[in-house]
């Protein structure tokens, strides 16, 4: 599949490994993985961050090896789920960096053909996490998602 706003048709990526079962040399517990996702989401750490630190610092390459269920629906079950989807909440991020960059550069026209793009991600996103509801109808949506147009230049 092509990739949305750009020419790349590229395949790679990490393939998971065959097994399903935690690795014989580990020797941490299940337990002791959900404590430690909770803590550092206690820390205000995303999903994505928390995997990260599990697989550098503590050996766990796959929480749902270990655990049988994923860091985010760990994060559910103890009510620590970010409100926002992460992949959504840094789309908007970036778009807000691109609307600080051409509040001081106007001029720049690929910033503000960029931010097009990122902006049609965003909402195409959301129509998304809407129709799965994940996200609330758009009512509340409006206040999550503050986008207004570009100005004329």
């Amino acid at each position: 599949m092509g990739r949305m706003h750009s020419q790349g048709k590229g395949i790679s990526g990490s393939a998971l490994p065959y097994r399903r079962r935690p690795p014989t040399w580990l020797k941490v517990t299940a337990r002791e993985v959900v404590d430690q996702v909770i803590k550092l989401a206690k820390k205000g750490l995303t999903p994505s961050q928390i995997g990260v630190i599990l697989r550098d610092s503590h050996g766990v390459g796959q929480v749902k090896a270990v655990t049988g269920n994923h860091i985010l629906r760990i994060l559910k079950h103890a009510g620590l789920a970010p409100e926002i989807p992460e992949d959504l909440y840094q789309m908007i991020k970036k778009a807000v960096s691109i609307r600080k960059h051409l509040e001081k550069n106007r001029k720049d026209k690929d910033a503000k053909f960029r931010l097009i793009l990122v902006e049609s991600r965003i909402h195409r996103l959301a129509r998304y996490y809407k129709r799965v509801r994940t996200l609330p109808p758009l009512g509340a949506t409006r206040a999550l998602l503050p986008l207004p147009s570009l100005p004329k230049t």
